[in-house]
């Protein structure tokens, strides 16, 4: 399911020096004397090559993607908050059933949707998360939600929907998240995974972080087995002292590695740039367990990285000196 082709993947406008800043004073007037901001967005890694797949399919991914960064984009150019921009974007790829999140997600053993989703404020270190949801339309919201208005941090199942109805969430029928090709998938028991995971990093003009992802989770999965996007430090992590970091790929491995927390410490203690810690995380340290996937991020100065070890990985990213692009395949790199 995971025999992927190993290749080590790093975009050159993001290998920039950057060490440990703490939050204070001296970083938000930086950030108020040179007001920049910053988006990167995924839907996920997997067996994705140049002739595989059909053309008119990858016409509809790549403007899929530019719908959603544009969406964040715009949000983050008017001065709203890194916060807003991750939830709307994600919310863009939740309801696009291209991707395995929300309306897309895949399906499990018995046959159900099963969703998880996980947001972090870098501000303050707020994080909200749910998981193995069946029933709310967007996910990421419901996170966020979470995060803001409950004392908590993950809420799963029943009780993640109980919760989202009383918030006045939009709730679906289960329904609402078959699709014919998610399904075609399961009777086909695939050998290999397509990761369609989502997620989106953003650092605003206030200089705050946000990072979110959404996912509906390993196709065939059973036991509501539940993976590392819900789960804060490992697929999903955000501190303005550091970077915003969304994960996709083997799950398994990204929790027993913290993969996104890992990044942001040796950022923190080793005085790493977010390019270099993402490559020691992804390309060294996931390679040589086993793991395949890949992140992307963006740091408190507004560097943006992408790092993984999979064929491809669907991204794109913009940023306020006008640089921005999309990307589907391991030879497409800013140029």
């Amino acid at each position: 399911m995971f025999s992927f082709i190993l290749i080590a993947v790093s975009w050159n406008y993001s290998c920039t020096s950057s060490g440990h800043k703490p939050v204070g004073e001296e970083q938000k007037s930086k950030s108020a004397a040179n007001p920049q901001w910053a988006i990167v967005i995924h839907g996920g890694t997997g067996t994705l090559a140049p002739g595989v797949m059909q053309p008119d399919l990858e016409r509809q991914y790549r403007a899929a993607l530019v719908r959603a960064l544009h969406t964040g984009k715009k949000i983050l150019q008017e001065g709203g908050s890194a916060l807003d921009a991750v939830e709307q974007t994600i919310r863009i790829m939740e309801d696009d059933s291209l991707f395995n999140a929300g309306r897309g997600a895949v399906f499990t053993h018995e046959g159900r949707n099963e969703l998880d989703a996980a947001i972090m404020d870098g501000s303050n270190l707020a994080a909200g998360a749910v998981a193995a949801v069946t029933d709310i339309r967007n996910p990421i919201t419901a996170a966020r939600t979470v995060m803001t208005n409950s004392p908590h941090v993950m809420l799963t199942g029943a009780g993640a929907s109980e919760f989202a109805r009383e918030q006045g969430l939009d709730i679906v029928s289960p329904d609402y998240f078959f699709t014919r090709r998610r399904w075609n998938d399961l009777k086909e028991i695939l050998k290999k995974e397509n990761k369609g995971t989502v997620g989106c990093c953003a650092l605003d003009r206030n200089g705050n972080l946000a990072a979110g992802t959404s996912t509906g989770g390993m196709d065939n999965k059973r036991y509501n087995r539940i993976g590392d996007t819900p789960i804060i430090g490992a697929g999903t992590y955000a501190n303005n002292a550091t970077c915003a970091i969304s994960a996709t790929g083997h799950g398994e491995y990204f929790i027993r590695y913290t993969v996104a927390h890992d990044i942001s410490a040796l950022m923190e203690y080793k005085g790493l740039t977010l390019q270099q810690a993402a490559d020691l995380v992804v390309q060294d340290k996931l390679v040589h367990a086993g793991g395949t996937g890949g992140i992307i991020g963006v740091d408190h100065d507004g560097h943006v990285a992408v790092s993984f070890n999979s064929v491809g990985m669907f991204r794109g990213f913009a940023k306020a000196d006008g640089n921005e692009g999309i990307y589907l395949f391991k030879d497409e790199e800013i140029r």
